[in-house]
């Protein structure tokens, strides 16, 4: 069995949802993710932060508006009355939902109740159409088997045992699901966070022994530079799961950093395809790697850079520790870290805790901050081991300040920190130091 999970613009328009229909209806044993309708999660967002502030006249217009926006994008895609009836009764029990949290003061879970409404709506349209054109995809509420555990992490275990009880005894084996939402361990309706319907399909694919999970999307495969920023880039045909986890949690938003784990832990294969050009091939990740050197190169940017100077650093144990639990108390993952004699840098891609880090910091020694910064990854096969590419990679920084440099930590990334007005300069760089200037295997 397949999954192919479809992302937010691949199902933007009843004419793009139809396509996506066609395009999952080539396999007769498939689970299909889908997303909510382009634009959809930030406005039910909205309506839930407008129900928050107390504005609740403003949220039942802005609800109002949204659900004519449905049952439009509805009439457009269905053609049977029937069905269109349908998927109004469907959009007004939902958007009910909305009302009853604009009613009542004590409803649990806003957000996260209001904004799973995306997913469900999307995917029940789906199944409707389906159903018209003969296809019968058989529609699964995420909510009955995607859970979370103690920890706020996927139950993989209840996850395999209540999909499989779902699927096993239907006749067909076509399904259409939701990704992005699911319980928590109290059965509360929380999600992935965003990005989440990647996530959802890889764990989906894990829990069933998928064959494959395809996340189709709009751009054919991950590129091997940010094409918003370089010009001539093109999609990368192969990478291993740790290469695309690491451009994925460095900045290339094509795919969910989330997404790998699962699938290769599972052994499965992921697939990225285009939804609107749908014959080309795309990028096929499995832990097979191929080619050496540079393969791709990814920026993240709301970086912010942490320096803690300490003449106490020398020659003592336990200072890194003391620095690393500061960042573990308050939540706070770290992307980059270099050290020195007498002094720690280390980044952060969330500061909604830079004040409290600080303080608790300053306590170790002098801190500096700066933030507007930009994290450049180069990803491949072998970096540190292949002589020649560290001179190429500083050759194409000579005209560019680095803050930080990450280099050996990984086989497969060396990282730039930078000021973020540089990006798009050194991107240009060390796509033409890296690849215009060579021949370069894609394969």
């Amino acid at each position: 069995m397949l999954v192919l999970k479809f992302g937010g613009t691949s199902v933007g328009t009843p004419e793009r949802l139809e396509e996506v229909i066609t395009i999952a209806s080539q396999h007769d044993e498939v689970i299909v993710v889908v997303s909510a309708i382009s634009g959809m999660t930030d406005e039910l967002l909205d309506i839930a932060k407008t129900i928050k502030m107390g504005e609740l006249l403003a949220a039942k217009k802005k609800s109002k508006r949204l659900s004519d926006r449905f049952n439009k994008f509805s009439s457009r895609l269905l053609e049977d009355s029937t069905s269109i009836e349908a998927a109004r009764i469907w959009g007004d029990g939902l958007f009910a939902i909305i009302n009853e949290a604009i009613e009542d003061r004590s409803f649990v879970n806003i957000e996260a109740t209001i904004v799973s409404l995306g997913e469900q709506l999307s995917s029940y349209l789906f199944h409707l159409r389906s159903i018209e054109r003969g296809l019968a995809f058989t529609y699964l509420d995420a909510l009955s088997f995607m859970s979370l555990d103690k920890n706020n992490e996927p139950n993989m275990e209840g996850i395999r045992s209540d999909l499989s009880a779902l699927i096993e005894n239907e006749t067909s084996q076509r399904f259409i699901t939701q990704g992005f939402i699911c319980r928590d361990m109290n059965g509360a309706v929380s999600n992935l966070k965003r990005g989440g319907s990647d996530y959802s399909a890889a764990l989906i694919g894990a829990a069933i022994n998928a064959d494959q999970v395809e996340i189709w999307t709009d751009i054919s495969g991950m590129h091997n530079n940010d094409p918003r920023v370089v010009d001539e880039t093109h999609a990368i045909a192969h990478l291993s799961y740790d290469e695309a986890a690491e451009l994925a949690y460095f900045g290339a938003k094509i795919l969910h950093p989330m997404c790998v784990f699962p699938a290769q832990t599972a052994g499965i294969p992921l697939l990225i395809k285009n939804t609107m050009a749908p014959n080309d091939a795309g990028t096929y990740i499995s832990d097979r790697t191929s080619g050496t050197g540079v393969k791709a190169i990814a920026a993240k940017d709301n970086i912010t850079a942490i320096k803690v100077k300490s003449s106490r650093m020398l020659m003592a144990y336990g200072f890194l520790r003391n620095v690393f639990e500061v960042f573990e108390r308050h939540r706070t993952p770290i992307d980059m870290i270099t050290t020195s004699e007498v002094a720690v840098s280390l980044t952060i891609d969330d500061d909604s805790k830079l004040a409290a880090i600080v303080s608790d910091l300053s306590h170790f020694g002098e801190i500096e901050v700066d933030q507007d910064q930009s994290i450049v990854c180069l990803v491949g096969d072998l970096i540190a081991e292949a002589n020649g590419y560290a001179s190429q990679i500083f050759n194409a920084t000579s005209d560019i300040p680095l803050r930080m440099v990450s280099y050996g930590g990984s086989k497969n990334n060396v990282s730039l920190l930078i000021d973020s007005q540089h990006k798009a300069q050194l991107l240009n760089a060390l796509n033409t130091h890296l690849f215009t200037s060579q021949t370069v295997s894609n394969v």
